[in-house]
């Protein structure tokens, strides 16, 4: 074990909408059996973090805090037990992993395998920092990883960036695509949104082998990326802004039925509707980026009409956080992940990170809490 220091330096919420002070926070003296204290090499933001700062989620959030929750640390004291990490990987002091919320393990829902809904979970970015341990969110410089958080030990070729994003953006993905089920060469896929989550679903959709990807979204810059990650027609949301025009486009991109498969990742409760219209006969909705508390006018007999199969998809469970790992690996030479990281930016620059996240003028940055990227 490394000496651990009294104190870190972390990015303070401590009223919402105001400007984010970095600041001394205590870090625990000592590590629980089955926890691990880590120093945090990487943190990716999230829209959340940006929702979260400004008051607008529609959670029971105490203030003052420390944001972030999709990041990569590397181990300097382990607690015991935490020797193996949650897919029976050995951990030792400086191995770099990713982890999940802490969930209690005894609810129905982590008893049914399905962690990421459990009733009782604590989630990192959404916890005061003057309750212990303190060090529950990415933008500082050390971060405690719960007993109750599962844990992967990320591969020497994943860089901290990729990592950091795998932990919400990718295994997010990750688990919607395999929610949705077999893609082949005789479907027609359409994304909803060319945000990252977006642009990582066109990229898997389009290496799971759908025939064809179609993206909707804006700007035009993003829908360019999303072209790059596989994408065979792109749909501006700004050079077509009628949604009829959009689903006739669609319509057009399938021949006349719409899709097989619709997947949402827009956050845009308008969307949902539009997506129900752009999916075809028997085909499945995926819903994925609804998670705000919006309300939309939609005719719910057109989905019996269509025999439509609604899938929703919530986060994802620590095998999705593995195999995120896996998917940056393997598909290093197939998808420009690194095209996804917009800019990467010391701690002291997260107001002017959050207010380029606002203007989007940012995919994904990435906070480097301890300096220099790896």
């Amino acid at each position: 074990m490394t000496a651990i220091p009294d104190h870190t330096l972390a990015a303070v919420v401590r009223a919402f909408g105001e400007p984010i002070g970095i600041e001394e926070v205590p870090v625990p003296p000592t590590v629980d059996a089955g926890g691990l204290l880590v120093e945090v090499v990487a943190c990716s933001l999230c829209g959340t973090d940006v929702h979260c700062w400004e008051g607008s989620l529609a959670l029971d959030i105490r203030l003052p805090l420390i944001l972030g929750h999709e990041m990569v640390g590397r181990i300097i004291a382990i607690g015991d037990g935490a020797q193996v990490d949650s897919v029976g990987q050995d951990l030792r002091i400086g191995d770099r992993v990713i982890w999940t919320h802490s969930f209690c393990g005894r609810c129905e829902m982590c008893t049914r395998k399905r962690p990421a809904m459990c009733r009782n979970r604590t989630a990192y970015g959404h916890v005061s920092m003057e309750d212990w341990p303190y060090l529950m969110g990415g933008f500082a410089r050390h971060a405690y990883v719960l007993p109750g958080s599962g844990r992967v030990r990320v591969p020497d070729a994943v860089p901290d960036a990729l990592a950091s994003m795998a932990s919400c953006a990718l295994r997010s993905v990750v688990n919607a695509v395999e929610q949705a089920g077999r893609v082949g060469p005789e479907h027609t896929v359409v994304v909803q949104g060319a945000g990252p989550l977006g642009i990582l679903a066109t990229g898997l959709f389009a290496q799971a082998g759908a025939g064809r990807v179609v993206t909707v979204g804006a700007p035009d810059a993003r829908l360019r990326l999303a072209t790059e990650f596989g994408a065979d027609e792109v749909i501006s949301l700004d050079e077509v802004p009628d949604p009829a025009d959009r689903l006739a486009r669609v319509r057009e991109a399938t021949g006349g039925p719409g899709a097989d498969l619709v997947a949402e990742f827009s956050g845009h409760p308008a969307a949902f509707a539009e997506g129900v219209e752009m999916a075809g006969l028997g085909a499945r909705y995926l819903v994925v980026g609804q998670l705000g508390s919006g309300t939309t006018p939609i005719a719910p007999g057109t989905i019996t009409k269509k025999n439509l199969t609604v899938i929703g998809s919530f986060s994802g469970d620590v095998s999705h956080y593995h195999e995120a790992l896996v998917v940056l690996e393997r598909y290093a030479d197939r998808l420009p992940f690194d095209r996804l990281i917009s800019g990467q930016y010391p701690l002291d620059q997260v107001n002017d990170v959050i207010g380029r996240m606002q203007a989007f003028q940012e995919i994904k940055p990435v906070l480097l809490p301890g300096g220099s990227p790896r």
